[in-house]
């Protein structure tokens, strides 16, 4: 869980290098992840559809392309990050906190949020908010870094702290950038971590599929009726 003020800070200030920070510290494994989950959207087939900590629109842009019929807004609480999405085709976007969303209960048939839910402030609080805005049986996919098992673990974990930090420093222009990626990564739940706090936010049927061996990995859930109620305000 990130401070706000300081995540806010950090992507209005690499706004316009986010995408080129991102390709290049993934090697361009960024693409094949976002791949990976707009397929299983498809397949879910919404009709309305939230992307929470849009960013530069990337997903949810990739999102309209494979569902036509489905309904996408992309919600951030960084302006500069949803200007960059706007100018990239992002034709619904909203300026919200994920932890309190300005929508009714009930409001989509699915909710997205890519390398976003670790910066946020609180973790259960943005899941059962996301819950609230989902229909019954509505639902939920995260895709975000997560450690690798040994032996690839250490070098991983010295690239994290050591190597990417350089390498974002020159590319966004800015030194404080991508330093606390390291620490966010490891501290973020993963696996059966993640699964059980799905389950605590009321979600049902948790998955898990690790992507390029586990350094990111790909959740899906179910919005329980019960939750939504839970949740209503």
């Amino acid at each position: 869980m990130q401070e706000p003020k300081f995540v806010h800070s950090l992507f209005s200030s690499i706004a316009g290098r986010y995408d080129l920070a991102n390709h290049l510290l993934s090697g361009g494994l960024d693409f094949l992840w976002r791949a990976r989950a707009t397929a299983i959207v498809a397949g879910w087939n919404p009709g309305a559809l939230l992307d929470l900590a849009t960013g530069s629109g990337d997903l949810a842009l990739a999102i309209e392309r494979a569902s036509p019929c489905a309904v996408v807004t992309g919600a951030d609480f960084c302006e500069p990050m949803l200007e960059r999405a706007r100018q990239k085709g992002l034709r619904r976007t909203l300026l919200a906190d994920a932890l309190r969303l300005p929508f009714p209960d009930a409001s989509f048939d699915a909710v997205t949020v890519a390398f976003g839910l670790r910066n946020m402030e609180s973790w259960s609080g943005a899941l059962r908010e996301m819950s609230r805005v989902l229909t019954p049986g509505g639902r939920l996919l995260i895709l975000d870094f997560s450690m690798p098992q040994a032996p690839l673990r250490a070098p991983y974990r010295f690239y994290l702290h050591h190597i990417l930090p350089i390498i974002a420093g020159i590319v966004t222009r800015e030194k404080s950038a991508y330093q606390y990626l390291g620490a966010s990564i490891e501290k973020f739940p993963a696996g059966p971590a993640m699964l059980s706090l799905l389950t605590e936010c009321g979600f049902t049927s948790p998955t898990c599929e690790p992507l390029t061996c586990g350094i990111v990995s790909l959740y899906t859930a179910v919005s329980s009726a019960r939750s939504v109620v839970a949740a209503g305000r």
